[in-house]
């Protein structure tokens, strides 16, 4: 879709994103999560992508912290939404590569992602047992996924904790 540009989250973007996050997921704990974070100024990242003027995929990013490993620069990636009837057309793709170019920018050492085991490889994530992180979540080995920005940042692995507003919001 060589017509759908990403940007930064703007304040009136906020309705829009509630409402795709609602409807990507078929619940609201998503977009109130989304809420919740931006709310307590914990997006790290917040990318909207626009087709012909209409947001159509919103991602975010959020700090995530590692046990044992204070001061680790380290984000979750998600949630990530796209209008029901445009997945698979690349719009998440351009997201998850634009939000992964911008954390490289920052310098933030690397990301965890909790999602379907079949898409985030492609983009350099690996199952996070193999660098022995685990998700403070009950959730299946192959769907917590990492991927080091910065070689070794996760070296030693430990407990991957997200922010308050997720366990609040699930």
């Amino acid at each position: 879709m060589d017509d759908v540009a990403v940007r930064p989250e703007r304040p009136e973007d906020r309705p829009a994103l509630h409402r795709l996050n609602t409807a990507a997921f078929g619940r609201r704990a998503e977009a109130d999560l989304v809420d919740a974070v931006r709310l307590a100024g914990a997006a790290t990242l917040s990318l909207v992508a626009e087709l012909q003027g209409e947001v159509v995929g919103h991602l975010l990013l959020s700090p995530v912290t590692v046990e044992g490993k204070p001061g680790l620069d380290a984000v979750g990636l998600g949630p990530m939404a796209v209008r029901p009837d445009l997945q698979g057309k690349g719009i998440g793709s351009l997201l998850v590569r634009e939000g992964l170019a911008e954390m490289r920018r920052r310098q933030v050492a690397g990301v965890v992602v909790l999602g379907h085991p079949d898409y985030y490889p492609r983009f350099g994530f690996a199952h996070a047992s193999r660098l022995r992180l685990r998700c403070e979540y009950d959730c299946p080995d192959e769907a917590f996924m990492a991927l080091e920005l910065s070689p070794g940042a996760f070296a030693g692995g430990g407990l991957v904790r997200y922010r308050a507003e997720f366990a609040a919001t699930s």
